[in-house]
């Protein structure tokens, strides 16, 4: 009998790089936080001498949940999950639904359109949207002004919902795409043989397209939950423009003022790890929520 020529070297040459970058850039870097997470490093003598390494093992942890201006952080990134996650799906959803129905004209020249945000970097758009924000540079603004409607989107009642808009429209094209791909998997014959059987275009979206794309809007969800819980650059940036954002105002900003400000970058990689593990306990969370609900629907 011959033997099957064995491929694994073959196999391991092509994993090598993917594993070696995995490694260096995703797993390194997080042990080197929760490592850090867990010393302290601070001034010896009259802070003359060189500064000590010790290890304190969860006061760092004990110390960020016991900062009021971080749990309200905290507290904060959660009102805004709770905004951004249902209005970024049903936005997505929408968006692709509406030019998968046949009806909408240029459909392809509209999904560039609707794509075309996410090319932009998140700094620009924020700056772009920062000079909409401000009354004296927003055309938008000054035209309300003039009918008597005194808009802020900056004032410390409306600037979570401000940076909602900017996710909003730096993101929704994106996850459009994945919904769009979804769809355009769908066979065409079942929309067909409902249309012969007499379905509606509702009955159609309802029973056939949405249970079908039920996986990648799953997965949009969890993207969705995970770039909320990164909330970093958007209030970074508007921060000079408005009062109501504080160098606390999310974790991510709590943590970076901790590690450059304050000098503490043990706390802050604690704040960190914080941050991490809600993104993976509400990610989870949901997966086996949505999970669990898919099994009883079979």
């Amino acid at each position: 009998m011959r033997r099957r020529p064995q491929r694994r070297p073959a196999l391991w040459v092509l994993l090598l790089p993917f594993v070696v970058m995995f490694l260096l850039f995703f797993v390194a870097p997080i042990v080197y936080a929760i490592v850090q997470s867990l010393l302290s490093t601070r001034s010896s003598g009259l802070g003359l001498g060189a500064p000590e390494t010790t290890f304190v093992l969860l006061d760092n942890y004990g110390r960020a949940l016991t900062d009021p201006d971080f749990v309200a952080s905290l507290g904060r990134l959660l009102a805004f999950a709770a905004i951004e996650v249902p209005l970024m799906v049903v936005t997505a959803l929408g968006l692709a639904l509406l030019l998968d129905s046949g009806r909408a004209r240029a459909p392809r020249f509209f999904r560039v359109l609707a794509f075309a945000p996410y090319g932009v970097p998140g700094v620009i758009a924020t700056l772009l949207w920062g000079f909409l924000y401000i009354p004296a540079t927003s055309p938008v603004l000054q035209v309300l002004a003039s009918v008597g409607l005194d808009v802020q989107p900056l004032a410390s009642g409306n600037v979570l919902f401000a940076i909602a808009n900017i996710a909003l429209w730096g993101f929704a094209g994106y996850n459009m795409v994945i919904l769009m791909a979804a769809l355009d998997a769908i066979p065409a014959e079942l929309g067909e043989a409902a249309r012969m059987d007499g379905a509606s275009m509702w009955a159609i979206t309802w029973h056939i397209k949405l249970p079908l794309v039920r996986p990648s809007v799953i997965l949009v969800t969890v993207f969705t939950i995970i770039g909320t819980l990164q909330l970093f650059v958007e209030p970074l940036v508007l921060q000079p423009l408005t009062t109501a954002i504080s160098s606390t105002y999310t974790p991510n900003l709590a943590a970076y003022n901790q590690a450059f400000s304050q000098g503490n970058p043990n706390l802050a990689a604690a704040m960190a790890v914080i941050v991490a593990v809600l993104g993976f306990m509400f990610s989870f969370g949901f997966l086996r929520l949505v999970n669990r609900k898919g099994n009883r629907a079979w």
